[in-house]
């Protein structure tokens, strides 16, 4: 383990209880890590040795506030499992929003060791909120709903390569690849169910999303792999997680039109179609859509509304554990 030490400010024994934070940068074969307040820093390797030399090195548990990493796919979940056996908060930073911060502070370097050490800071300064762990079982659920958007782009683009096929060979090969998407997204759609009926508190979670109007299980589906945390937050919250609160610019007398911006894409993805049909079947939101069109919105404005509204509902009738009546809408 290779350890490189710079100036403390205080030695643990000085801090107060969970004043630490721990930057990581995470990459395939090592873990970068540093520590704020103090600057000290370590590199080990990103394997379950070097993630106990790492656990070893962050020390007293109760004093670490949150360690604080950018997601990397499969790279980073066994030190997630390790970090939350083990109890301490974590927070999964989108890259973006941690380069900027990084550009903010005038930290324009970019190595591992830097990273780790603007990671550590952007959580001692900005205080994000840590997020509960996935379990095993939402993992494998995550997994198979990326396996199914791979399967339907791939078909979405044999579609479109078949229309401007002339020779009939292609053409052939091509139909037996829809062929061959259909029936794995066929199996991979049984796997999804099977996995949820191991767990009936899962299955519960699904039963209540697809009783919206607009959402079936597939979009269930989708939302509780990409959006585990749904029925644990306030409604802004929601809303903002998905890229779906609506960013106001206002200076002085401007005043600028409204966007949205970041979140998960995938749960806005998920959402489009379902507000589709919403906003033609389920009553309550089709008054907000004609309401907004009536006001000069833009049909896809008031789209996205709809999409606000589906995951702010969905939320809330996770939280209260009921579900969808025309009332609770």
């Amino acid at each position: 383990m290779e350890k490189m030490t710079h100036p403390v400010a205080a030695s643990k024994a000085e801090l107060p209880p969970a004043s630490i934070t721990i930057g990581i940068d995470v990459s395939k074969d090592h873990l970068d890590a540093a520590r704020h307040p103090g600057g000290d820093t370590v590199r080990v390797a990103n394997t379950r040795k070097g993630q106990t030399a790492l656990l070893r090195w962050i020390g007293d548990i109760k004093a670490a506030a949150r360690v604080v990493f950018e997601p990397t796919g499969p790279y980073h979940r066994t030190l997630e499992e390790r970090l939350a056996a083990v109890g301490i908060p974590q927070v999964k930073v989108n890259p973006r929003q941690a380069r900027r911060f990084a550009e903010a502070t005038g930290k324009l370097a970019k190595t591992d060791r830097v990273d780790a050490l603007m990671l550590a800071r952007y959580g001692a300064l900005l205080d994000p909120v840590a997020r509960p762990v996935r379990t095993d079982l939402q993992n494998r659920l995550a997994e198979l709903m990326a396996a199914r958007r791979s399967l339907m782009r791939d078909r979405t683009a044999t579609l479109n390569r078949l229309r401007t096929l002339t020779i009939g060979l292609l053409q052939r090969h091509a139909r037996h690849r829809l062929r061959q998407i259909e029936a794995q997204v066929t199996s991979l759609d049984a796997a999804t169910d099977a996995l949820e009926a191991e767990d009936a508190h899962l299955s519960r979670r699904r039963d209540v999303l697809a009783s919206i109007p607009g959402l079936g299980r597939v979009t269930a589906h989708a939302l509780l792999a990409d959006m585990p945390e749904l029925g644990m937050m306030e409604e802004g919250q929601a809303a903002a997680l998905a890229g779906l609160a609506p960013i106001t610019r206002q200076s002085g007398t401007w005043r600028g039109r409204s966007f949205i911006q970041g979140g998960r894409a995938t749960v806005r993805q998920a959402l489009y179609m379902p507000a589709i049909v919403a906003m033609r079947f389920n009553p309550d939101l089709k008054r907000v859509y004609d309401r907004l069109i009536a006001k000069g919105k833009h049909a896809k404005i008031a789209i996205t509304a709809i999409m606000r509204k589906l995951v702010v509902l969905a939320n809330a009738l996770l939280h209260k554990d009921r579900l969808w009546t025309p009332k609770a809408a």
